[in-house]
This record gives C-alpha cells, structure tokens and sequence, in this order.
C-alpha cells in the first residue's frame, strides 16, 4: 500500500522556533499516571508513540515547585537535578524514534492544594477554586501572591526549563489553561489585583508574557518555548480593541512563543466523551488564533480520520494535529496513513475510560489499546506480538472479550475458530451502541472483526450456540470461554450491597430493552451501576416518548461518569429531554402501578407512580458453559475470561482478553516487571535519614 497524496500534507515537516519536527503529528501534553517514580514505564509509553511515527511527543503536567502539588492525582516533576535522570531517560528513548521530546511545565495555583508538600496554594488574589465534586475539594484556601511570589514562581520556571534542557527536552511549555496559575491571571474571575499584574487585559497577560521570556532565556533560545493556552472563556468575552478577548490574548502574544497549543478551560469540554461531542469539537473556538499569528498552532478535538486532520491543515485551522486520546488508542496512528493503511487505525472511541485513570491517580487504561501502560512492565507491543502460538484455539463468544481474544491468539499463530451463539458479532455493543451518542464505541467490535476477517487461521462462525458436547467434540488445544454477563433485577440494600431479586409485572433489566421489550411510561430507571447505562437507557426511553424518572443511590446521575468528563452533558441531556432526577434513594419496591423509595442516609419513605421500572444495577457472569465444561476439559486448556469471568467495562473485558491470550500455551507467563524511582545521590549513601 502506498500513501493517499491527499495526506501528504501531514507529513511535511515544520519549524517551532529552533527546533524541526519531522512532521504535523503532534502527542500534545496528556496525563499519564506515570510519574518520576516510574520512570522506564513512562519511557516506554511515550517512545512507543514515537516509533508509531508521531513527530513531537511530550510529557503530561510537570510540576516546577513543591507548591505545585496535585496529590493524589499522578504529576511529575522537575524540583531539583534529582529529578533529570528519570526525563532524560523518556527524552532518550523518544529520540531514538527521531521525534521530539516536550515537557509541560505546570503550576497549579489555586487548583493544586498541595496535599502531600502542605504548602499554601497560590493565587493572583485568594479566590479558591470551589470544586464540586468531593475528590477536588479542600478546606485550604489559597494566599495571595505578592511580588517576592511572582519573582519567584517566573524562577521556578526558569530553574525547570534549564533541568528540562539538561534532560533532552527539546520544547518547554509555559501552560496557561485549565485553571492553573498563568491562566489565573488571565482571568478577572480569580484575578482582582490592583498591580501591574491586575485590572486591564494587558495587565493580566504580564505574567504570562514574563514566563515566556523567562523560559526562553533560560536556555539562551536553545529549546523551542510552548504556549498552552485555553481559550473557552476568553473567546466568550468581549473587548473593545478586538472581536473576543481571545483574539487580544493571541494578537498581543503573536510573536511570543514558538508555539501557540491552544486548548478548551474545562476537562469535560476539553476532553468532551464522544457520546456528546463529535471529532473536531474544539475547532469554533480555536479557529481564529492562525488569523492573529504566524507561528505554528496545534490543537486537538479526538482527531481519527486522516481526511479530517488534513483538512484542518488545508484550511487553515491548525499547523500541528494534536492528539491525546487517539495517541493511546493507536500509538502508530501515524505510520499507519504513511503506509496507506488508514483501515487499520486503532480508533479512540471517545469512551475516556483513558481521562478515568488519571482520577483514580493509576496509570493510563484505554478500551481500545490494552497495551496501554503495558509497554515496559509486561513487554506488550501495540503492533508486535511474538509467533509462537501452536495448535488450534475454539473462543466461544464474539463480544468484545471474546473478538480480543481470537485477535490476539490468531497475531500469536494459533488457528482460531469463534463460536458466536447471536446472529451478529459484537456482544454487549450490539445494544450499547445503539443507544444515544454511543455509535462510536461499535469501533471496538469493527477494528477487531476487520482484522480477523483477513487472516487465513481464523474461522467466524455466527449464529453458532454451543454446548458442552459440542465444545468437547471440537476438540481444540484451547477453549477460551467468553459468554458475558447478564444484569439482576436485583434491589439495593442499607449496607450498599445488591440485595433481594424483585419481580413484578414491568420490571426489567438492560437486557430486556436490549430484547425489544415493550415499555409502559411513566418510566422510572433505577440506577445503582453509576456509570453510563442507566443515564442512556434514561435518554433513549425519553426519546421514545415516555415520560422518564431516574432514580439513582448517588448524588448524581452518573456518578461515576464524572470520571469520564460524562457526567455534567448527562445532566445537560436530562434537562433538555425533561427526565427527572432523583438523587440518594434506593428502591424498596414496586407493584406495577407505584414505585416506593427510601432516601439512603435517613431512610425516609416516598413513592411515586410508575408503569415500568428498569433497574441498572448488579451485573453476573454467564459462566454456566465454562462450569460444566471444567470437569471435561483440564484447566490447561479451559480459560475464562471477559465480563463471563468478572463483568466490567469493556476496557477491563479487553485487557483481561488480551492477557489470557498472550499467556496460552505458556506454562509461566513472564511476571510483570516493577518499576522503580532513581534515587537522589544523598539518599542512596544513607544521608539525611
């Protein structure tokens, strides 16, 4: 295959400043959960990126100073020469593939509470960031800064920038975005000062001007200076001396960066999940900064179709296409549409299981690419997997688990037959993603169906429902059983625990609407699952007419959608379909006509009329197969796995399918290598304990 000429122009090469990057693919700054104490997994990461073909990749957040402390959410650092050896070690490795390396130089301000260091946050003016959600909140309010603080901040950058350079970073960031320091001052919201860093928009853009020449200078203009800037908020404000005061930010910094990476303010807006927002989603805010300078711009928006990123160039919107998410779902996205095989693109599906990881402070997962974070500790290629499969493997079930599974044993070399008792392949996404704004995540099951109907070793056989005789007489060396789970009418107890099952007439599970149920409203969806399901079924019985209640055990819909950034457009979509919203109550029980709720802290009783109730709640694994098999066929052989084993998100059905193919056949599965930080000089001699 050869490459389309219509993408040529993703691959010219472009100057920022000193430095060349050999072509417009741009890994923008993105979390990780990798931090300096885990430095080879973090190396690995970012070069497999590199190798994939992308022509700048960079860190995520880098703290300058320990009152820039994000506790408990994963950063790196850049506090003192102890901290170079673990980034020269990334830098190393990303210039091996010949891309260029760049960090994120960060200050969190009033937004980084400093936790663990228990330093003062720091603000323009004392106003706190006033978080919503629990795990963002503290009592420690801000201090505010005086000159000696701002001296020293525009130090602490410069003392970065100079390790940074010592580590082999080529492109240094001064990030003025997502409420962190510099973007403080941008903003009257947080900055009310009366000094020359306050008031006018020239006042407020001071700082930001001063960490630029800061950076730059510290390195005497070696390494190219990156300006992270987000322009949600600005773009929505007037000026008098140009159309937004985004166009005035831009216009006054023109020629002050080498680079302008331009950004949402918001996590949900700014990584919106694909389920609210389609690929390209930033561009109506960004697409006047190229209009207002002439150095380079990258920008991002879940960029996947290669005819969309070289428009983007072709017109005029962005210099670089910049990626986070589709960079962990396809590391080699690049050198794939260099090679004329776009088909073969990993695609993010948007699903932000990637931006979760970071809330939990673990390192990055991804539904797509379950060698995410693997790249080091298990030795796990994206792209690359060793021939060393023998025999002939039976998977049975073609859902996610099951297609992972069979995609990975036939890479390994086995011959590999799939037994899919439905009519179609897909599992669960043959419903979820005909559900509201879910169409994207069918990408799961295409990547995967489009590779295994290409190989010569693997067999599909649809609409194929096996017994136990049948897996038997097969005969295959290994049976790999991947059957799914099935959701309980189960109701919720005081201990928080699925409690006692509920039938009635009109009580149903996610599987009964998946089935063509029929619905009488007025519905009430009772959803203790907390992530998507439940607030999706909610929006598609809306958008079938019924009049919808959703009843929820949390304190908002879609709890645990707030570690997806899907939780704020989840009640958005509620208040414009018209569904109700019942927040810390369980159900205690149902009679066809009226449903009978109990708040989950005081245990006070209501009730409400209902038709039909739809509970989302505890979900089992189908393993009846793999049990009655397990006495017929030895555990060498029989292997479960998927939601059949454990039910979760399609990215823990992925990663567990992933693993139990890799290890077939082995009789000791390499163990996971243990990362480790580089200690100082001091502490390795014993010194200061």
């Amino acid at each position: 295959m050869t490459r389309d000429p219509s993408h040529d122009v993703l691959f010219e090469p472009v100057r920022i400043g000193p430095k060349l990057a050999k072509n417009r693919f741009y890994q923008v700054p993105h979390a990780s959960g990798m931090t300096n104490a885990n430095p080879r997994v973090r190396a690995a990461f970012r070069a497999t990126k590199a190798e994939g073909g992308w022509g700048v990749v960079c860190t995520g957040a880098c703290s300058v100073h320990p009152s820039s402390d994000d506790s408990p959410f994963p950063f790196a650092t850049l506090w003192d020469d102890a901290d170079i050896h673990a980034h020269a070690l990334m830098c190393d490795a990303v210039h091996d593939h010949g891309a260029l390396a760049g960090v994120e130089l960060w200050h969190g301000g009033a937004a980084a509470v400093n936790r663990t260091t228990r330093h003062a946050p720091l603000s323009p003016s004392g106003i706190p960031w006033m978080a919503t959600h629990v795990g963002f909140m503290s009592p420690a309010r801000p201090k505010i800064m005086d000159a000696g603080d701002i001296r020293d901040l525009i130090r602490w950058q410069a003392d970065a920038a100079r390790r940074a350079e010592v580590a082999g970073f080529d492109i240094l960031y001064v990030y003025a975005g997502m409420g962190y320091l510099p973007y403080q001052f941008l903003l009257p919201d947080y900055n009310r000062r009366t000094d020359a860093y306050g008031g006018s928009l020239r006042n407020r853009l001071r700082l930001v001007e001063e960490l630029i020449d800061a950076t730059r200078e510290a390195t005497h203009g070696r390494c190219a200076v990156a300006l992270r800037i987000s322009l949600e908020e600005l773009r929505a404000r007037p000026s008098d001396n140009a159309e937004s005061e985004a166009h005035e930010v831009i216009t006054f910094l023109r020629d002050a960066p080498d680079l302008f990476d331009v950004k949402m303010d918001y996590s949900a807006s700014d990584c919106a999940p694909s389920r609210f927002s389609p690929e390209g989603s930033h561009e109506p805010v960004v697409d006047f900064v190229k209009s207002c300078t002439d150095r380079p711009v990258v920008g991002v928006g879940r960029f996947t179709s290669p005819d969309t990123m070289a428009s983007m160039v072709r017109r005029g919107v962005l210099d670089f296409i910049g990626a986070a998410r589709p960079s962990i779902a396809d590391p080699f996205l690049p050198a794939k549409i260099e090679a004329g095989a776009s088909e073969d693109i990993r695609e993010c599906i948007g699903c932000n299981m990637c931006i979760s990881s970071w809330h939990d402070g673990v390192w990055v997962r991804c539904t797509q690419n379950p060698t995410a974070g693997e790249e080091w500790r298990r030795g796990w290629h994206p792209e690359r997997i060793a021939r060393d499969g023998a025999g002939e493997v039976l998977v049975i079930g073609g859902g996610p688990a099951g297609l992972e599974a069979a995609l990975t044993a036939a890479r390994r070399g086995f011959r590999v037959a799939v037994a899919e008792a439905g009519a179609d392949f897909g599992g669960r996404l043959r419903f979820e993603s005909r559900l509201p704004g879910l169409s994207a995540w069918h990408r799961v099951i295409d990547y995967r169906l489009g590779h295994l109907r290409r190989m010569e070793n693997v067999a599909l056989y649809p609409a194929s429902r096996l017994g136990p005789d049948d897996v038997a007489e097969f005969g295959a060396d290994h049976v790999i059983v991947a059957t799914g789970a099935r959701w309980n009418p189960t109701l919720f107890t005081e201990s928080e625990l699925p409690g006692a099952l509920l039938s009635g007439p009109r009580v149903l599970i996610p599987d009964d609407i998946a089935a063509g149920a029929q619905v009488e409203g007025p519905v009430a969806v009772f959803d203790y699952d907390c992530y998507y399901m439940g607030s999706a079924i909610a929006e598609a019985l809306s958008d079938r007419g019924c009049a919808v209640t959703y009843v929820t055990t949390a304190g908002a819909a879609a709890a645990w959608g707030f570690m997806t950034n899907e939780q704020p457009q989840v009640h958005r979509s509620f208040a414009r379909r018209g569904i109700a919203l019942r927040t810390l109550e369980r159900v205690t029980g149902f009679d066809g006509e009226w449903l009978e709720l109990a708040q989950v802290f005081s245990g006070q009783e209501t009730r409400i009329a209902a038709r039909t109730l739809v509970i989302v709640g505890q979900r089992t694994g189908e393993r009846g197969l793999h049990d009655a098999l397990a006495g017929r066929i030895g555990a060498a052989r029989l292997h479960l796995t998927g939601d059949a084993a454990a039910p979760g998100a399609i990215a823990h059905a992925i990663y567990q399918a992933h693993a139990c193919a890799r290890a077939l056949g082995l009789d000791a599965p390499p163990a996971p290598r243990r990362d480790a930080p580089f200690v100082p000089a001091g502490l390795a001699s014993g010194a200061g304990w």
